[in-house]
């Protein structure tokens, strides 16, 4: 059930209050448990957060070693963000309370407003006229908050198990805590992030606050962001034609049926836009589609690991041929063509096997006929990536049960690290998915992304190509 106001913009100000709040009141109840102000103290605590920790509650005198606060006015030190946990139609009055001590943000994790019935829609009715009213900001209600890497913000309100996330240049939002640090294993994320935000239900600072923000957040080279609704259809094309232009802006949008789209007007409480509409708006916007869940997670390592490529000429080594035919025509989707070696290229590879200087480069025949090629793998990936024919290279690499071949691999990608600028992605596969995982993490550490499935790593490199051909026309 959607509420009803007069749209509120946010300036970049606004949104520092939240990001880089210098203290936070944290207002709710601190029993023991995996919910709660309690855990929302301890992830800032344990994140490194460089502020200052004031939590609010009249029944306890101390948590995790921290004064408590019987209520906001007690404070005589200034508040920037407050984080309010509690029962929902109790949030006005604790709304007012920290209008009148200056604070200028609010996190409201509570949830029972829009997302469940007309009386909920009603009450959040209330807070977002008392934040009209007040200037304040609002984030939620129904959310998990915010991360900010760089300063250590992580007032992650669940249990997640970890708290100090890598930091890094990609920012991960959404319409719903599954993007928060409880819900995914961001420690693994070898790129790091820089800002995670659940929108919850939106009811004042939504999706194109946000974006403006990170359009202008030096920490942040690319966008990923999942939505179930749009506030403002116009204002978002305005602000994403800007921002997707200077920085990647993948979105995945939920609510493509109508069935899809009435579940998600009951989990948030709004209501969906028309993906046709959507479709189109991106389209003008230059915004990156996504079409599928994961790869929220998944793409930004295409912008947060690699250079951009020149154009669209395509190179692919395989150790399975079959494969190989895939990506030629997974990568046509995207613009991209595959491309014929220099005669210099070929002819060196002929050399060393018939028919080894055709694109795909086909390493499976001369790997089974050729004693220790797996020290030839070298070579031949310098060779292609080298060749002024090629823009962009996709790695399809075997990894044998006894993890032969793990060395030559990781030799390859540490001397192209510091010699060529186009762009690299990755699938490895084998019978032993430990030593894939492995793998995974050595070429990423490197600074290589590596993908799930072919269709993935056509797909990142299609959207880099993408991106890459939209910045030319907007420079």
């Amino acid at each position: 059930m959607k509420t009803h106001r007069t749209r509120k913009s946010h300036s970049r100000n606004d949104l520092r209050n939240f990001y880089e709040a210098r203290s936070i009141a944290v207002i709710g109840t601190f029993r023991d448990g995996w919910f709660g102000g309690s855990v929302a103290i301890k992830s800032l605590l344990n994140a490194g957060y460089e502020g200052r920790i004031y939590p609010i509650n009249p029944t306890y005198k101390e948590i995790h070693g921290l004064k408590v606060y019987p209520g906001v006015s007690d404070i005589k030190e200034r508040i920037d963000l407050a984080v309010i946990m509690i029962n929902a139609q109790r949030v006005p009055q604790v709304l007012r309370e920290c209008a009148e001590k200056g604070v200028k943000a609010v996190i409201v994790v509570a949830d029972g407003f829009a997302e469940r019935d007309q009386g909920g829609a009603l009450l959040q009715q209330k807070i977002v006229n008392i934040a009209q009213r007040t200037g304040i900001s609002i984030l939620g209600p129904n959310t998990a908050g915010i991360v900010n890497t760089a300063n250590g913000l992580n007032m992650c309100p669940y249990d997640a198990g970890y708290y100090k996330l890598r930091e890094g240049s990609a920012a991960i939002c959404a319409q719903t805590g599954m993007m928060s640090p409880q819900a995914f294993p961001y420690r693994d994320l070898r790129f790091g992030v820089s800002k995670i935000c659940d929108f919850g239900n939106k009811c004042d600072v939504d999706e194109c606050d946000l974006l403006e923000y990170l359009g202008d957040d030096p920490g942040t080279r690319v966008i990923s962001m999942y939505l179930e609704s749009i506030s403002n259809g116009r204002r978002f094309l305005e602000i994403a034609g800007t921002v997707a232009r200077r920085k990647p802006v993948l979105l995945f949008k939920s609510g493509k049926t109508r069935e899809g789209a009435r579940a998600s007007a009951s989990h948030t409480g709004s209501l969906a836009l028309n993906d046709d509409i959507f479709e189109a708006a991106c389209k003008q916007a230059g915004v990156l589609r996504l079409e599928r869940f994961n790869e929220l997670f998944e793409m930004p390592k295409i912008f947060a690991y690699q250079p951009l490529p020149e154009g669209n000429r395509l190179a692919i080594i395989t150790i399975t041929g079959g494969v190989g035919v895939l990506s030629i025509d997974e990568g046509a989707k995207y613009g991209l063509v595959i491309t014929s070696l220099s005669q210099q290229t070929k002819d060196s590879f002929n050399a060393i096997f018939p028919n080894l200087g055709e694109i795909p480069v086909d390493i499976g025949p001369p790997a089974a006929a050729i004693r220790d090629f797996s020290s030839r793998y070298p070579e031949i990936f310098h060779a292609v990536i080298a060749d002024e024919h090629v823009d962009c290279l996709f790695n399809i690499l075997w990894i044998d049960p006894a993890g032969g071949l793990i060395e030559a691999y990781e030799t390859a990608f540490k001397r192209m690290k510091e010699v060529y600028r186009k762009p690299v992605v990755t699938w490895f596969y084998g019978p032993d998915r430990t030593r894939v995982d492995e793998m995974r993490e050595r070429i990423e550490g490197l600074g290589f992304p590596v993908f799930p499935d072919p269709e993935t790593s056509m797909r990142a490199l299609g959207m880099a190509l993408t991106f890459k051909n939209l910045a030319g026309r907007g420079s």
